[in-house]
């Protein structure tokens, strides 16, 4: 019997292991794959993911695994016009700013399921197969081991952190291909692509629009890039991702600096369930974490730090349940309210900007703007960083420094 079944150990499962650990509880962390193992994303950790690995007391870990740091983020207009925003630096001009990691999920999952089997009891190469009811409570998982051998176990809460095709939400019922809230995209690492350093690069180019192409260095010589679309416009095209994406390496803009590189595998694909509705993720004797949750941002696509954030929430449920021995639906709604109450806001904004991502002027202006003027630049930075909440977009004092910079 433990405190909470973890199921599925990406970033969201096993942060919420760690801070288990931390607060005392006893949970088990299960996963159908063997550590360590691929995980097909754009692999940046942003400035939120870094504070959780900071409260988790691996950041120092994190600077030892092979990957880059990034220092500066690059975003590219439809007219290829462009600004840079630093991440970090020194002094007053520089509150804001943090800097981030691309360390590629072969290597980043695999250092946090290291350190979360060191306290807490796993599983690899366990496939969840059904839920377990008692008294028409749900009380535990049953699935299949590497070995062939069909194991129980059983807890109160049951964590799915389990992917956006999460086996906990599609038993019960809560699985859904939202065509119109779900993104896909396609990942190529290459080496040697000409000109990344210390930057990660967006690029909202017109043959990717309303999306955009991604070039993010990724140590030893390799880079990690990219596409995404929603589901509905990739749907509308007459292009696979693969052919877009080898139109933009071959365009004018970029064919100089892809001259010598060569990929390293076939491009693959994968859904994103945005965060731009907002979806069932708690009810009797479980909570829906990550990416099971669609907690992935809209404009950036991003969402390791937010399955990492809803670990720190729902672990804190877990606890407040146990302590009080109340597991009602009452208490765990809680969570519900503390994951959108941190998230919600910015995941309302970013999905203003993807919808804004579709007018190409507009995105000239203000990238022309923002190249111009450090006061727009410091107030992206913030945003990025996590310390100023996107919702200074929403500020009309944004707007009048685009306008008059």
């Amino acid at each position: 019997m433990y405190d909470a079944i973890i199921v599925g150990a990406g970033p969201a499962g096993t942060s919420a292991a760690l801070y288990a650990h931390k607060l005392g509880l006893k949970c088990i962390l299960l996963d159908k794959a063997l550590f360590p193992r691929d995980k097909i994303c754009g692999d940046a950790l942003s400035g939120k993911t870094v504070r959780i690995l900071r409260e988790l007391e691996l950041l120092n870990g994190i600077e030892n695994l092979e990957g880059s740091d990034i220092n500066r983020i690059t975003f590219g207009g439809p007219s290829h016009n462009k600004f840079d925003v630093h991440l970090n630096g020194d002094g007053d001009d520089y509150r804001h700013r943090t800097k981030g990691y691309v360390i590629p999920r072969l290597i980043f999952d695999n250092f946090l399921f290291e350190n979360a089997s060191r306290v807490t009891d796993t599983r690899q190469g366990f496939t969840v197969t059904d839920l377990i009811y008692e008294n028409d409570v749900l009380s535990g998982v049953k699935g299949v081991s590497k070995e062939g051998k069909q194991e129980k176990f059983f807890a109160p809460i049951i964590l799915g952190c389990d992917g956006p095709n999460s086996i906990v939400a599609r038993k019960l019922g809560l699985y859904k291909m939202d065509m119109d809230n779900t993104a896909v995209a396609i990942r190529c690492y290459y080496e040697g692509i000409e000109g990344l350093t210390d930057q990660i690069e967006l690029h909202y180019v017109s043959e990717a629009k309303p999306g955009y192409f991604w070039l993010f260095p990724a140590g030893e010589g390799k880079a990690n890039i990219g596409i995404g679309l929603s589901k509905n416009d990739a749907k509308k095209e007459d292009r696979t991702l693969k052919q877009i994406m080898d139109e933009i390496i071959e365009s004018k803009y970029f064919r100089e600096r892809f001259s010598n590189a060569r990929a390293l595998e076939t491009p693959k694909g994968w859904n994103l369930p945005m965060g731009s509705i907002k979806r069932k993720n708690y009810g009797l004797g479980y909570l829906l974490l990550g990416d099971a949750a669609g907690l992935v941002d809209p404009f950036t696509g991003e969402g390791i730090g937010n399955a990492m954030v809803s670990a720190k929430h729902a672990i804190d449920i877990v606890k407040k349940a146990k302590d009080i021995g109340d597991y009602s639906i009452n208490i765990l709604r809680e969570y519900d309210a503390l994951v959108w109450n941190e998230l919600g806001g910015e995941l309302k904004t970013s999905t203003k900007l993807q919808n804004l991502a579709r007018y190409s002027f507009l995105l000239n202006f203000v990238i022309d703007r923002a190249a111009r003027s450090e006061d727009v630049q410091e107030i992206i930075s913030g945003m990025l960083s996590n310390q100023v909440s996107r919702n200074a977009l929403s500020n009309p004092m944004f707007y009048f420094k685009i306008l008059f910079s």
